[in-house]
């Protein structure tokens, strides 16, 4: 049988793994060794599978067998190519352990530095660099950062020792201390971690190395990089790799440096090399925002309207070599990189390359300009943009013509419009939120770190004081869609006091700020916001030749246009929903409500007065005052959907929604009605059902109370003929709710007909309209070939039977389904994202059954599932007709389902009919009129 391999060596131009190879080593080794591959200059090392870490993990953290015989063997190769060994008391070798999954996890994961230090091995690598301050200055950070991340030993207490040794020092900044100072500070942290551990510091470069190698492994699974994994929908189940790389310093002096780039701007998306740098430090200087970075070029320099230096004119030879590196890279990749490097005494190296996070803008920017640059196909382009990333472009901003009380700026780390009370801890946000789902809340850090994820999540913005524009603030709120403003110097925080300085103000936690992630600004109180640029220009407010960004998200729109086979509808009740819904590019209404309809004031009256009739002339009495008022809002909605097709559910809510419940509403309602307030309180008891939700409601009360249908079916099919009548198409799909067997639909069936044959004879105008049903009930899903036989369409209500197929109350769930999910007893809360295994089949089920009666039978879905793409690509793959989603959400679900198409068909995905789509474009356009 064959070993599988557990260690993959590069360097040297050489490497075991490559690029597809990233669910073996993940995302980070994966690309290390193509970067080797490609002549790149990188630090040797090996990278250490996530079969490993999986194993590790199952087996009570305990190694497999054979690994330590393949490190050994990787090891010497390293030694051989980068001239040092491991452990060597004159020439060490120093390595590093840093994390890499599949897919990116910015900062979620631990690293250790300069593993193989102790009091031998410090003495040689200060003969060997002619430098002893770095080389202890590398020491003191390895025995900080193996001390927190292997050992436990809260980073703080190291932090107060570094503090009150710079006291004694006299000196500010942790440069200025001297190597005397540095063997001081070694001696002190490692009697901490004794004290602390009750063990002493592991001198042993192996013992150093398996320790760090296991921590990387379990840091798969602390709080911080769960969060993010839920956050981002990355499976538990991966498992990270350990990347193990020789060190390179960037520390040794002002020849020496590191920096993290991007090959184009994740803000905008701008085509320039963008990135961040500092000289004399290692490479968590610049992620963690205690420096303040220094801009990569002239270009950047003269952005940001700074004096400092860039590298471009402090390192002119290294910056070409970067350059002419950073264009390879872009080309073999065909996508925007986020790199990170270290210069050595003059010589580049390059530690990572990987996939850059975006903004929602600079990931269309990107895909549009890289398919005119012929580096992408379009139909790689729209595989580039992430559906949900649309959600963040339709956001409101702030209102250009608002007063700004500005009293800061910082640097526009990722854009967006947040307002909120000021909270200075990730719990702190946290708590709040979920006390109160409403309350906005803005996250005040000097400097965000990776266990700051939970709270960033809940957050509406993020400031931070410290920081530049690659730092983990910056990059995880860019990744997030989230407002940032970093680096904000003019701001002082006090994370103790609960305020923060600026400008003469003093701000306290639970005071308003609003951030303007575009321009920066940090501004006092609540600024007043407006539609978003895409919204203004879809709805007319805003003219399309001012509007770069709306040309290119509507070139992408198109092309996800051409790739898709689901049609997208909308769930609209009202004119303006409905109008709204087709300027974003629905193509018909999946779902109108008509019981959100009867709400209004004037109208809840007459739905009451129909309720609290004694016997059914009394219903028709009150049902008749309805009826003008039903037949004139389906006016509306015809009108605006212009020759498109509309689906009108009957009504579904059980009657007692519609009654008063106070004491105090039940006196005013018997005054307007003119009756007892005890005729009302007995009508509600006689109304109380202990399970509504299960109990007299949809189909139910129409075949109980069939006027209630009658009035509705009338009131349809009136306003359909007037407005055919006035030259609009109407295409009226009529819908009976709650259908559990084939009988109850023929009864609801009888009556529509009835009524809608009267209306069209009287009218005397030829409306072609069908006749469906929801399938939201398990028994009509498994019996849904008999269903089929009185149905000219289905559509699947998810909500509904997700609660009936779970047993569980959508209501009420949410107190532990947040459990579930967190503990992995169900992977997504089922009425957010389709449960495949359960509901999906009943769906399945639902489809093929009624399809073997009818094979050209419409089926959609109407739930709150058709505007989230992971349910949309299980709709694709059903072969649904549609799916139907509230208005804001018809573009996520347009570009949702081009992905669904191409990912299941590749290259093989032809446009749609032109006939069908040529007839859907002009109804849309009709629309738009």
């Amino acid at each position: 049988m064959n070993k599988k391999k557990m260690a993959y060596y590069f360097g040297g131009g050489k490497a075991e793994g490559r690029s597809n190879m990233r669910n073996l080593l993940g995302g980070k080794g994966s690309n290390l060794a193509e970067m080797s591959r490609l002549g790149i200059p990188v630090p040797a090392g090996f990278t250490i599978t996530t079969d490993v870490c999986n194993e590790f993990a199952a087996s009570g953290e305990r190694f497999p067998a054979g690994l330590k015989a393949e490190v050994k063997a990787a090891i010497a190769r390293v030694e051989k190519t980068m001239g040092g060994r491991f452990g060597d008391k004159k020439n060490p070798l120093l390595l590093s352990v840093r994390s890499g999954a599949r897919l990116s996890m910015p900062g979620m994961m631990d690293t250790v530095l300069n593993i193989g230090l102790n009091d031998s091995t410090v003495a040689g690598l200060a003969r060997a660099m002619d430098n002893p301050r770095t080389a202890y200055d590398s020491y003191r950070r390895f025995v900080q950062m193996y001390g927190n991340v292997v050992l436990g030993v809260p980073s703080e207490l190291f932090e107060n020792i570094l503090e009150k040794r710079k006291r004694k020092g006299h000196v500010l900044r942790d440069s200025d201390l001297s190597a005397d100072h540095l063997k001081q500070l070694v001696a002190e942290f490692k009697a901490l971690v004794a004290k602390k551990t009750g063990s002493k510091f592991p001198d042993r470069p192996m013992d150093q190395l398996y320790g760090a190698i296991g921590a990387v492994f379990l840091s798969w699974n602390v709080k911080r990089a769960i969060d993010y994994r839920r956050l981002n929908k990355i499976p538990g189940h991966w498992g990270t790799a350990a990347n193990v790389q020789a060190m390179v310093f960037g520390n040794l002096g002002m020849t020496s440096a590191t920096g993290v780039a991007f090959t184009r701007d994740p803000a905008t998306g701008a085509k320039r090399f963008y990135g961040e740098y500092l000289t004399n430090a290692q490479g968590e200087d610049v992620v963690a925002g205690i420096r303040t970075p220094h801009p990569i070029n002239l270009a950047g320099k003269a952005e940001l309207g700074t004096d400092l230096v860039s590298l471009e004119e402090e390192m002119p030879k290294v910056y070409k070599e970067l350059e002419k590196i950073y264009k390879k890279l872009e080309k073999h990749y065909r996508e925007m990189q986020d790199i990170e490097f270290t210069v050595q005494a003059g010589k580049l190296w390059m530690l990572q390359t990987r996939t850059g996070k975006r903004t929602a803008i600079s990931a269309i920017k990107i895909a549009v300009d890289m398919v005119a640059e012929g580096l992408i196909t379009r139909k790689e382009a729209v595989m580039r943009v992430d559906p949900d990333q649309l959600d963040h472009l339709l956001h409101p901003m702030f209102d250009p013509t608002a007063k700004r009380r500005v009293v800061a700026k910082g640097l526009n780390a990722s854009p967006g419009a947040a307002t909120g009370r000021v909270v200075f801890t990730a719990d702190s946000a946290e708590s709040i939120v979920v006390a109160d789902p409403k309350a906005r809340v803005i996250l005040v850090r000097r400097e965000t770190s990776p266990d700051d994820i939970h709270g960033m999540a809940v957050a509406q913005g993020i400031l931070t004081s410290r920081g530049g524009m690659t730092s983990h603030a910056a990059v995880v709120a860019r990744g997030m869609g989230k407002c940032c403003v970093a680096g904000c110097g003019d701001v002082s925080v006090n994370v103790k006091k609960g305020v923060i300085k600026v400008q003469g103000h003093t701000i306290k936690r639970g005071d308003w700020i609003s951030l303007d992630g575009g321009t920066g600004e940090v501004m006092l109180g609540e600024v007043p916001t407006i539609e978003s640029e895409i919204t203004r220009v879809v709805t007319g407010e805003l003219d399309k030749s001012e509007s770069l960004l709306y040309r290119e998200y509507e070139k992408i729109m198109k092309w996800a246009d051409s790739f898709r086979r689901l049609e997208v509808r909308t769930n609209a009740e009202t004119p303006e929903d409905s109008r709204r819904a087709v300027q974003f590019g629905a193509e018909g209404i999946g779902l109108a409500r008509t019981e959100h309809m009867f709400f209004d004031a004037e109208r809840v009256d007459a739905m009451r007065e129909m309720i609290l009739a004694d016997n059914k002339a009394g219903r028709k009495k009150a049902l008749k005052k309805l009826l003008p008022m039903q037949r004139k809002d389906f006016e509306g909605i015809f009108k605006v959907m212009a020759g498109l097709p509309v689906t009108i559910r009957t009504l579904d809510p059980p009657l007692h929604e519609f009654l008063p419940h106070t004491p105090a509403e039940i006196k005013s309602l018997a005054r307007k009605m003119n009756v007892k307030p005890e005729a009302i309180q007995e009508a509600v008891d006689r109304l109380h059902e202990f399970n509504p939700m299960l109990g007299h409601r949809g189909c139910r009360l129409g075949i109980v109370y069939e006027e209630i249908t009658e009035m509705q079916a009338r009131a349809i099919m009136e306003a359909a003929c007037k407005v055919q009548k006035s030259g609009i198409k109407v295409i009226p799909e009529i819908m009976i709710p709650l259908v559990s067997t084939k009988r109850e639909l023929e009864l609801q069936r009888e009556v529509v007909q009835r009524v809608a044959e009267e209306v069209i004879a009287a009218k005397k105008v030829n409306v072609k309209y069908t006749i469906g049903t929801m399938i939201e009930i398990p028994r009509a899903a498994l019996t849904a070939d008999k269903v089929a036989e009185s149905a000219d369409f289905f559509s699947f209500g998810t909500n509904d039977l997700t609660q009936t197929a779970f047993g569980l109350s959508r209501d009420d769930a949410g107190r532990f389904l947040p459990y579930y999910v967190d503990h992995g007893i169900l992977k997504d809360d089922p009425f957010q994202v389709v449960d495949r295994e359960g509901v999906g089949e009943l769906m399945r089920i639902g489809v093929e059954k009624g399809r073997s009666v009818k094979p050209n039978l419409k089926v959609g879905i109407c739930g709150e599932h058709g505007g989230e793409p992971n349910s949309v690509a299980f709709c694709h793959s059903l072969g649904l007709d549609y799916v139907s989603c509230s208005p804001y959400r018809v573009p996520i679900a347009r570009l949702a389902a081009a992905h669904a198409a191409i990912e299941q068909n590749g290259n093989t995905v032809g446009k749609p009919k032109a006939r069908k789509k040529t007839a859907k474009k002009k109804s849309r356009k009709k629309a738009r009129k």
